[in-house]
């Protein structure tokens, strides 16, 4: 007799589970995707110790009968699809037919479910169905798991602790809420409720019941579409950026996807906003054709395929820039505790108006370092774009670094550094982009020692320099020397950002043209502009105020960090009791 057998079915189960159970989370993604599947208009999911000791999701969907409550329970047993053709037109959440067996097959499962015609009561243990009784359940679906991993316990010893189990869970729950805002979503441990949702279909609700009234309050809508993608939700104000990258929340038809390459596109639009580390708050619907995408990636459903990749990149990357680049994103101090309010009232718009004043001439933006000032013969004038922020007057400094200035809407503060660097990243962005290479020699050329490394590096990327303006040749063992450099370094910092983009072209792999530029203009930029703790006078701070207003994004430095933060008048008052609420 041959070796090969057949295994049972429970042990195919078991080993299943292994794929689509690897914790609690697990468990409650599955049976909540079951309920939103069922047409559930109330969802309550109630954990006993993080789900390891019981999870129970009750719904009022439209249940089952009793021949599919039992069948339910059978391997690859689905009511989502019927043919080949039907698995390129997937529009539910499930439809594999494999979880509720394999979560039977490690735990104690007690199942309730009625269509409002009849209630059945099925309970299995370990993968053997021990009994099928009527129920006495009016509506919908009650389904408790006990004991997970009981049976298993190599995969129960690898649980995460009951915090991490829990945080996991809410993650999931909360972007659940929020793919579904119109389904009501209770979620409780040790009877606390963690989240409870209205199910009222305002998604800007479900973002307050999940990251708080702050939060909420600094989201921008966004509606655009394209030939093969539609996008619909919300992105933050720059300003509500998180340390975690959960926070971008991505949903395909409503079902929550993990796409690295999709939060990679948000986080290169919101580049220049955004300190690096830090992810924005993001809601973000697409909506497209089944035929356009394969879930059938993972037995979790969590990762999917686009077919057409580069189409929804351009749609995200110039949906999210153009919200950016329309309004005020300037940070406001608030005394107000919005966590500590239920009032939904700036749901009706949430948006802060750019300022609109008639174009003037002002001049063009130059380098701004205020030990190398540009003469007035160099200073061109044109008409340019009205500018993103009023006229402000400065008043004095703060620790030589953060200036202070006021206008009739209230007092400003400007961290000079990061206002200097934004302004000076626009100026060598566009000359570097525009190829302007015209060179200047120096009296005194700059010799640089590198590792040999380094040295090989850097070598074969000589045209690099030279098409940059940037005189450079070989002095000896792994040194190069600089004779000239583009007219746009200032002078007197040649060394440091000469010095800078040595480092990026040394440190940079993936080599892009777009990234490459930028990092260079960024990167000089930080090198050309006033420091922190630098005494400058008021002439000065004039002049950076007033170039600060014409920045395509006066709002944050080259790096993403804030480079202005307003105090309102009101505000003001609200602090010296001068109004009481």
């Amino acid at each position: 007799m041959g070796k090969i057998e057949v295994m049972s079915e429970n042990l195919a189960n078991k080993i299943a589970a292994g794929e689509v159970v690897e914790r609690c989370m697990n468990v409650v993604k599955e049976l909540v995707e079951n309920s939103i599947d069922a047409k559930a208009h109330e969802i309550k999911i109630n954990l006993v110790d993080s789900g390891v000791k019981e999870i129970t999701v009750i719904d009022d969907g439209i249940g089952m009968d009793r021949d599919d409550a039992v069948l339910a329970f059978s391997r690859h047993a689905t009511s989502k699809i019927k043919s080949l053709e039907d698995l390129f037109y997937v529009d539910s959440l499930g439809f594999r037919g494999e979880a509720l067996p394999s979560i039977a097959a490690v735990s104690l499962v007690d199942l309730k479910t009625c269509n409002g015609k009849v209630g059945t009561n099925v309970i299995i243990d370990g993968g053997e169905t021990k009994e099928v009784k009527s129920s006495d359940l009016k509506k919908g679906t009650r389904i408790t798991v006990k004991n997970l991993f009981y049976n298993t316990p190599v995969r129960l010893k690898y649980l995460k602790n009951l915090y991490t189990e829990l945080a996991n869970i809410c993650e999931y729950v909360n972007k659940m809420a929020l793919s579904f805002p119109n389904v009501r979503f209770v979620l409780t441990n040790n009877d606390k409720v963690l989240l409870n949702t209205d199910g009222s279909g305002s998604l800007l609700k479900v973002i307050g019941n999940v990251y708080g009234m702050q939060v909420a309050k600094k989201m921008i809508e966004v509606n655009s579409s394209n030939d093969d993608y539609e996008l619909t939700g919300y992105i933050s104000y720059p300003e509500c950026a998180k340390s975690a990258k959960t926070n971008i929340n991505i949903l395909v038809n409503g079902r929550v996807i993990k796409n690295a390459e999709i939060n990679r596109t948000i986080l290169d639009a919101y580049h220049m906003y955004i300190p690096d580390g830090k992810y924005p708050v993001v809601v973000l619907n697409i909506n497209v054709d089944p035929i356009l995408i394969d879930v059938n990636v993972h037995p979790t459903k969590m990762d999917i395929k686009f077919s057409k990749m580069d189409t929804l990149k351009e749609l995200l990357i110039n949906s999210i820039k153009e919200k950016l680049e329309s309004i005020n994103l300037m940070p406001t101090i608030s005394t107000y505790n919005y966590e500590e309010s239920d009032d939904y009232s700036f749901i009706k718009d949430s948006k802060v108006e750019p300022i609109v004043e008639e174009k003037v001439k002002d001049y063009d933006l130059v380098p701004l370092d205020l030990d190398d000032k540009v003469s007035e013969e160099e200073t061109t004038y044109n008409e340019v774009e009205a500018p993103r922020l009023k006229k402000m007057y400065p008043i004095g400094a703060i620790d030589a670094t953060y200036i202070v200035a006021q206008n009739e809407d209230g007092m400003f503060l400007i961290d000079q550094h990061a206002a200097a660097e934004r302004i000076n990243y626009e100026y060598y962005l566009e000359k570097l982009s525009s190829h302007d290479n015209n060179a200047i020699d120096l009296l005194v050329p700059i010799k640089i020692e590198l590792t040999n490394k380094e040295f090989i590096i850097l070598k074969e990327h000589f045209d690099i320099l030279t098409d940059m303006g940037i005189g450079v040749e070989e002095f000896g063992i792994n040194t190069v020397i600089i004779r000239s450099h583009p007219y746009w370094i200032p002078s007197n910092k040649a060394d440091d950002c000469i010095r800078k983009i040595i480092d990026i072209i040394i440190t940079t792999e993936d080599f892009s043209q777009e990234k490459f530029i930028d990092r260079v203009a960024a990167g000089v930029a930080c090198k050309a502009s006033v420091r922190a703790h630098e005494v400058i006078s008021l002439t000065d701070m004039e002049e950076l105020l007033e170039k600060l207003r014409y920045a395509k994004n006066p709002f944050n430095c080259a790096h993403g960090r804030p480079s202005i933060i307003s105090y309102s008048n009101y505000e003001l008052a609200k602090m010296f009791k001068r109004v009481m609420d």
